[in-house]
């Protein structure tokens, strides 16, 4: 049976009246890349703040590392990386003077701090004050800063989010890193399901304070199938050409989706139409959006 790092059991929170938290169990597997997807106000920040003692559940029920949160805190954040909204750094130091003044308190080395600038990419940016980086830069620092203590566990919140392609990439690139050559867990919230599909082993889904979804990206990519979409000039005679032949489509905004089952397929449509006079100015297989995988997983 696979370790879990973090499990949660039927986990609630409430503000006030509100319900935050609505049952929530999660299941992270030790070595994972735990991708927790959700829109803005989904209770992902909450589960957080939770799961690093920020906020207190009125039950037992948080476990990491197989231990009870609230009765072995001290022992549990030990082990625990975390990067929660903006990074906290100094921006009149640079990257290794910041990272040397959490090594004091941490009682790390000065060699773990040249080892982390490298891990993430800053040594040669190590001298030049933080307040100058880039966005992604400063992201990269943050999660350093949190790596110092070799922790087991990394969580963080939206680490993408305001980020140049650029950027993605590198935090995307650092996360897999992490996980597959050091054997680090890491549980990275996102409302970002593409991102999501590109970075994460496992996923868990949360909308209104409710798991959608938990599995692995494969069962994730079984519920959310790619589809063609076809970016034609006359929608209702391509349609009408297509189901005479037997396949059914849906015309959504400017375009005619179908389900995609592989390049053949996509090839044989597109001649087809081209055949009868149409002009295809685009045709590609994707994947749904999120908002589509929440009405998919609600509907099952």
């Amino acid at each position: 049976m696979q370790e879990m790092i973090i499990s949660t059991d039927a986990l609630s929170y409430k503000y006030g009246k509100q319900l935050i938290l609505d049952a929530v169990s999660l299941e992270v597997p030790k070595g994972s890349i735990y991708g927790f997807l959700g829109p803005n106000g989904a209770g992902k920040t909450t589960t957080i703040k939770i799961l690093l003692s920020l906020l207190l559940s009125s039950k037992k029920n948080v476990f990491l590392f197989g231990k009870e949160l609230s009765a072995n805190r001290t022992e549990i954040l030990s082990k625990i990386g975390s990067l929660v909204e903006q990074p906290a750094i100094y921006g009149h130091l640079s990257g290794r003077e910041n990272l040397r003044n959490r090594a004091l308190l941490l009682k790390v080395s000065k060699e773990r701090v040249e080892e982390i600038l490298s891990l993430v990419g800053l040594a040669e940016a190590g001298g030049k004050k933080a307040g100058k980086y880039s966005l992604g830069m400063k992201q990269r620092l943050g999660i350093g800063l949190a790596l110092l203590g070799d922790p087991e566990l990394l969580i963080l919140d939206e680490p993408t989010n305001g980020l140049d392609p650029n950027g993605i990439i590198e935090i995307r690139l650092l996360l897999r890193k992490l996980a597959l050559e050091l054997g680090k867990t890491v549980f990275v919230s996102s409302h970002l399901l593409s991102e999501v599909e590109r970075t994460a082993t496992h996923v868990g889904i949360i909308n209104k304070g409710r798991l959608l979804f938990q599995g692995s990206i494969e069962a994730l990519h079984a519920i959310n199938k790619p589809v063609i979409n076809i970016h034609v000039d006359d929608l209702s005679g391509a349609a009408g050409v297509l189901l005479k032949e037997g396949i059914a489509t849906d015309v959504l905004s400017d375009n005619l989706v179908l389900p995609y089952t592989s390049h053949v397929q996509m090839g044989s449509v597109n001649t087809l139409l081209v055949q009868n006079g149409f002009t295809v100015y685009s045709i590609a297989n994707s994947r749904k959006d999120l908002e589509h995988v929440f009405l998919n997983i609600t509907n099952n």
